[in-house]
């Protein structure tokens, strides 16, 4: 697949260079400034803060990066981060209650291990695989996704991709308010308000505040949310800023852990009950306090120091597994399990870049320290026995609601101190008139300290990593480049930060991905297009040992390769089009697993929870000057649910549309209806796949914006 790319870029190559210019060649690049309408468009030439901490565009970094903006991401009527970036190219959504609902799939890889989401650069660390900010999209400026290792950027943890989350910033100008109310389907409600502006001629501000409220579609299907973020920038001289900034996030989803497969099929009579108990919690609240300097200390170098501090408090307790006895024709509760989370996480980052010359040849390096200090604490009611062995018997279509009941104590089980420190380095050097050298290098420094908090034991761990990275870019023309790049990654057998003493004997995963790609602005840049192809190899997986089934071995390897593809064009008659399709081939090389006590062999199966077959279409036109409409399809193949690759879920295909009227100069009403043909489908799967968690039915959502 990768020699076949190839040699069909290296045709394109030869097919073009007649067309080539002689006079010396410069990648388009651009500025990013925020803007009170956030109405900007992203492209190949937006720099993008996922793949280069040395602010390069698309075209200039020889990997794969997309961005959205924040705009774009609200007209399409997208209410989370994560449903948004799943409409990028070969990512899927995995989540479920326990995770927070976030976890994503990235190039064969699965869950907030292998896919690390970062807020404004800043990334807390998950705690037994659970990220739960940030809540919503109406605070969001831009989301950057990097495809692909990441971890000499970002440290452990990112070999399938990093999503950074950007959210509004101050800025300067007569101050703009938006105030949104919105209405929908489920009783859905939404107070919104979003304000910025100059106070004086050095403080400017960005005030964001969101509300939302709904009854689910779900029985018993209640959620809530409140969102706050807040900053002040302090333009001190021309070249010294200070930007503080809060953000607040206090979430009840929807509590919902899946629908029960009866016979080992979805019946469409059970798609809105609900299973849980009547005293069911699920809880998250999340906060983000940072201090951003930058300076400019001359033309040629500058600096930025990041402080932040990140906190977060969560909570569940439900009874999580349905199971369906085909024999006894019953259904059965299980699984009661009160978990809490303390986190807190303080950091800093310092970096310096400077523009130098390399060689005689023009060149820019950044190099940093990054120091965190992460506590974790984990409260339960491990060992999680319940009171009834084999479970509560329910009525199928009228279960009773009952209540949470474990015959173990919820009680402190263990705290955790990590200490990390990294150091990195990243240069771009420019060959010639059309190659660029892109390199990075990363050690990572991490040791964590943990308390058994029921006997007292204690159990400590120190791990190293290193990465590096090193690209080449070829600008066939201004508007046309090609890529080649290799990069390396690390990743926990878990979150470094709640390793259990088992699992503090093992050494972080390694893995490797080599990526070709092309990128090309066309049609007076009213179109672009990329094509990338790729393989990862990742080692060091945890494997049964056929020698001893209770123990385990750290020799297991799991590789993917795949095809990516996007288009964007602006058509005439005020059409746009937007379009990806991704085709991943994932599988497990060396791994074993025990089932009934016997090692079984998954070589050559499919890792849980990775489609084959990603594509996404969004097609938008200016019926008129103030009416606008847009209609976007997304596809998901059928992935499995267990490494035996038995329990299939289905593929989906959804499409949603929009339609916005700008009823008067500063008021707009939009409609948003999502899952326009009702589709059924499932979205992720819990219990080992006995539990499909299904997509939202068709609902609407009508909305009125006031700007002022």
């Amino acid at each position: 697949m990768n020699k076949y790319l190839l040699s069909s870029l290296c045709l394109f190559a030869l097919n073009n260079s007649a067309h080539a210019d002689s006079a010396p060649l410069t990648l388009p690049t651009g500025t990013i400034t925020a803007l009170a309408n956030d109405d900007q468009t992203v492209s190949l030439t937006t720099p993008t803060s996922a793949g280069s901490r040395l602010n390069l565009s698309a075209m200039e970094t020889p990997a794969s990066v997309e961005s959205l903006s924040g705009e774009q991401v609200r007209a399409r009527g997208d209410h989370s981060v994560q449903d948004a970036v799943s409409r990028s190219t070969g990512i899927s959504r995995t989540g479920t209650p326990g995770d927070g609902g976030t976890s994503l799939q990235a190039r064969g890889f699965t869950g907030q291990s292998s896919v690390m989401q970062l807020y404004d650069g800043n990334r807390m660390y998950t705690g037994m695989g659970t990220v739960t900010f940030p809540v919503d999209t109406w605070s969001v400026e831009r989301v950057d996704v990097l495809r692909g290792p990441a971890s000499v950027l970002y440290g452990e943890g990112a070999t399938g991709a990093v999503v950074n989350v950007i959210p509004k910033k101050p800025f300067e100008g007569e101050i703009e308010n938006h105030v949104r109310v919105g209405y929908g389907s489920f009783d859905r409600q939404q107070q919104a308000f979003d304000s910025g502006g100059s106070l004086t001629d050095t403080l400017s501000y960005r005030l964001n505040l969101n509300r939302l409220r709904s009854n689910g579609w779900v029985d018993r299907g209640d959620s809530s949310s409140d969102f706050i973020s807040a900053a002040l920038r302090w333009q001190a001289t021309d070249d010294l800023t200070f930007t503080l900034a809060h953000d607040y996030g206090d979430q009840r989803p929807q509590n919902y852990f899946g629908t029960p497969l009866i016979y080992g099929q979805l019946k469409d009579s059970l798609r809105n009950k609900n299973y849980n108990v009547r005293d069911d919690k699920q809880h998250y609240n999340d906060q983000w306090t940072r201090l951003t300097t930058d300076w400019q200390i001359n033309d040629a170098v500058s600096a930025s120091n990041e402080l932040y501090y990140l906190k977060a408090q969560r909570r569940w307790q439900n009874a999580e597994n349905y199971n369906f006895d085909a024999d006894s024709q019953q259904l059965s509760r299980s699984g009661y399990f009160g978990i809490g989370h303390k986190q807190e996480q303080v950091g800093d980052r310092q970096t310096f870049t400077f523009k130098h010359s390399l060689f005689g040849l023009d060149s820019q390096t950044v190099t940093g320290v990054d120091y965190n200090r992460i506590r974790f604490q984990l409260n339960s009611n491990s060992p999680f026995n319940d009171v009834l062995p084999n479970g509560q018997p329910l009525d199928l279509y009228h279960p009773q609601t009952g209540y949470f009941e474990s015959a173990n104590p919820y009680r402190d089980q263990f705290d955790s101190t990590t200490k990390q420190m990294s150091v990195f380095a990243e240069n771009r050097t420019q060959l010639s008139e059309r190659w660029s050298l892109v390199t990075g290098v990363r050690r990572d420094y991490v040791h964590v300290d943990r308390t058994n908090l029921v006997d007292g034991s204690q159990s400590d761990k120190t791990l190293t990593g290193n990465n590096w990275k090193a690209g080449l870019v070829f600008a066939l023309t201004q508007d046309t480049s090609f890529y080649g790049q290799v990069a390396t990654s690390t990743d926990g057998i878990g979150g470094l930060i709640s390793l259990s003493p088992s699992q503090q004997q093992y050494d972080l995963s390694t893995a490797r991905q080599t990526e070709i790609g092309l990128k090309q602005l066309f049609w007076d840049q009213r179109g672009e297009f990329t094509l990338a192809a790729y393989r990862i190899v990742k080692k060091k997986l945890l494997t049964d040992d056929p020698g001893n089934p209770t123990l385990k071995q750290q020799v297991g390897q799991q590789s993917s390769n795949g095809l990516e593809a996007s288009l964007d064009l602006q058509l005439p008659n005020a059409w746009q089009l937007q379009a990806n399709a991704a085709i991943v081939k994932a599988k497990y090389d060396d791994f074993e697993e025990v089932v009934g006590g016997v090692p079984v062999s998954r070589n050559g199966n499919r890792p849980v929870d990775v489609p084959r077959r990603t594509a996404n279409l969004w097609l938008s036109k200016a019926i008129t000057d103030d009416v606008k409409a847009g209609a976007g399809m997304r596809y998901v193949d059928a992935r499995y649910a267990d490494m035996a690759n038995r329990n299939e879920l289905p593929s989906y295909t959804v499409v949603d549309a929009t339609l916005s009227w700008k009823a008067l100069r500063n008021t707009t009403l939009g409609l948003q209806v999502n899952n326009l043909f009702d589709r059924t489908y499932a979205q992720s799967q819990y219990n080992e796949g006995q539990q499909w968690i299904l997509g939202e039915p068709r609902s609407f959502f009508v909305t009125a914006d006031y700007t002022f």
